[in-house]
């Protein structure tokens, strides 16, 4: 049939797949988007980045009228916690935006075939609706942009109710009384700062000996200083062995801490297991038509995405790199750039990276410690929040800007925040590594008095101990 005829079939309609869409067919492909789901923006728009980060805002609202107003001559009294309201706002934004893609693949005159897609050809796509009935799409190319999926530990299985992904942990009815984290990374720090704030005692448990380990070492320092300030706690350098739930719901996590093998064990009533995600590679006939996975079940392509099959792209998290929607963005551009045109380019030495605690991480390029290790020399600078008059009116000045340069041509190597806003400021450091800016471009150029990114001219300034406001 004509109509299951197209160019391009992606498989997956998150940022990735609906991107990818439609740069597709703003340049001319008859494009076509499978996504199993009813409805589109895969994991980030439905149950990850855009429901977290509403919660995260509203949580730091409810957190600051209990705690923070009164110092800048708000009295407020009586604050209450309407959590139904709450988990409706966050749901609304979810609909709109999801309703927004929806528009735009209208507008864009892309099919959207709803079912579980599944490659039996290299050039077929069979598809299965949600009330069984199959049809084959056959196309000139496939993209594979099915995403990731939270990882469950064997030993502690989800229940969906005591012991969660981060999926359930964005729909809890009442705020816990104690809620175990189980992984300290952006996920298991995110969401436990969202139940933190609105009255659970938060215990991260992590297996390494910091949080947030793929960040700058000083900055996951200060992070975890920080955090514990505003109550969180920490078993660091702990391996979770199991856990129990009574009939009452109390729940027992068991662990051991990995430095001297003694055993521990926490009350608690909810436990987020965030140890990461993985690749959503199996049950997509792959395999069948010769496309190979690596030791980690993710898709194996080459510098153009493409598959052992040379008309089959995969792109986003079920491929190696970071499991960022703005990296699976890119990729979709790239591929269908490259489908139509014969090129197509993602720089992943400026994919940012933010963890959206309070205050955020914010990171581009390589840490110093990746540096050092790749035996380059370097000049760092580093300036504190402590002295900028926009971060003091804000009443947030903990952390800093770190910025790592090379010592010969004073290129901007990486660029690590901790501080208000980081998840905002990190794009100039995004734009200055894009353009192979050095230090010095940063520090010469304007930035506005009084703003946040004065922190950012300081410590490019600090790099040649050059820094004025200290």
């Amino acid at each position: 049939m004509a109509e299951n005829n197209f160019d391009v079939v992606i498989i997956g309609g998150g940022p990735g797949g609906y991107v990818g869409a439609i740069r597709a067919a703003q340049l001319g492909l008859k494009t076509c988007v499978v996504e199993k789901d009813p409805t589109l923006g895969g994991t980030c728009l439905n149950v990850g980045c855009i429901p977290s980060k509403a919660l995260l805002d509203s949580s730091e609202h409810f957190s600051a009228a209990k705690h923070d107003l009164s110092i800048h001559g708000i009295k407020v009294s009586g604050v209450e916690l309407d959590i139904k309201t709450m988990m409706a706002r966050k749901d609304k934004i979810v609909k709109d935006l999801t309703s927004g893609i929806k528009f735009l693949f209208d507008k864009n005159k892309i099919r959207w075939a709803n079912g579980f897609g599944k490659i039996t050809s290299a050039n077929t796509v069979e598809v299965t609706a949600p009330d069984k009935t199959k049809e084959i799409l056959t196309t000139k190319y496939i993209v594979i942009a099915t995403g990731s999926a939270p990882i469950e530990l064997p030993f502690m299985k989800y229940d969906n109710k005591n012991i969660v992904s981060s999926t359930e942990a964005l729909t809890f009815e009442k705020v816990p009384k104690h809620m175990v984290v189980i992984g300290g990374g952006a996920i298991g720090l995110e969401m436990g700062s969202v139940w933190m704030r609105m009255g659970a005692q938060v215990t991260v448990i992590e297996f390494a000996d910091m949080i947030a380990s793929t960040v700058d070492t000083q900055i996951s320092k200060m992070l975890l200083r920080v955090l514990g300030k505003q109550g969180m706690k920490f078993e660091l350098g702990s391996k979770v062995t199991g856990a129990s739930i009574k009939k009452d719901g109390d729940i027992t996590v068991n662990f051991e801490v990995l430095k001297d093998g003694s055993k521990k064990e926490i009350q608690c009533d909810k436990v987020l297991v965030a140890v990461g995600r993985r690749a959503y590679a199996d049950k997509l006939g792959a395999e069948s038509v010769g496309i190979e996975t690596d030791e980690r079940g993710r898709i194996r392509v080459n510098e153009h995405l493409q598959t052992k099959v040379s008309n089959i792209f995969a792109i986003g998290d079920v491929i190696r790199g970071p499991m960022l929607a703005h990296k699976a963005e890119e990729e979709g551009v790239c591929v269908s750039e490259f489908i139509a045109n014969g090129y197509g380019h993602v720089n992943y030495e400026t994919v940012p990276s933010i963890i959206y605690t309070w205050p955020e991480v914010a990171s581009v390029g390589m840490t110093e410690d990746e540096v050092k290790e790749k035996g380059i020399e370097v000049n760092v600078g580093t300036f504190p929040f402590t002295p900028n008059g926009r971060a003091k009116a804000m009443a947030s000045t903990d952390g800093l800007v770190k910025i790592v340069a090379d010592k010969k041509s004073d290129r901007v190597l990486g660029v690590h925040i901790l501080g208000p806003r980081a998840s905002d400021m990190i794009s100039e450091a995004v734009m200055a590594m894009e353009f192979g800016a050095s230090s010095e471009d940063i520090a010469r150029a304007f930035h506005a008095h009084p703003t946040l990114s004065e922190v950012m001219r300081e410590a490019a300034l600090n790099v040649h101990k050059l820094a004025r406001q200290m």
